[in-house]
């Protein structure tokens, strides 16, 4: 892996860790609980009315804001760390592709 590719891989990765909390407060996932009005509210709706009335606690609804409110668990900060690296990485291949290298 070339120098370009390393410093895309890394940039994607820290970049999608850093800004994983701006992504959710914006969709409505907030300390505060659920934005009425907002995507996560949408979800919420629509997982309460597939599981008969209830939001489940092991649910990705649940979980996104599990994330909101109290920040990325360990284990959630290694999964979008590793989602950015792939992106970066991807990125990287498709400008090298561009650029014919």
């Amino acid at each position: 892996m070339d120098l370009c590719t390393t410093a895309a891989v890394v940039l994607g990765s820290a970049g999608a860790v850093a800004v994983a909390p701006a992504v959710l407060a914006a969709a409505g996932f907030t300390s505060a609980g659920i934005v009425a009005g907002s995507v996560a509210s949408a979800m919420m709706s629509t997982a309460a009315v597939a599981n008969g009335g209830g939001v489940a606690a092991t649910g990705m609804v649940a979980a996104l804001q599990s994330a909101g409110a109290a920040g990325l668990s360990g284990g959630a900060t290694a999964v979008v760390g590793a989602v950015g690296g792939a992106v970066g990485y991807m990125a990287s291949a498709a400008v090298c592709v561009l650029d014919c290298c």
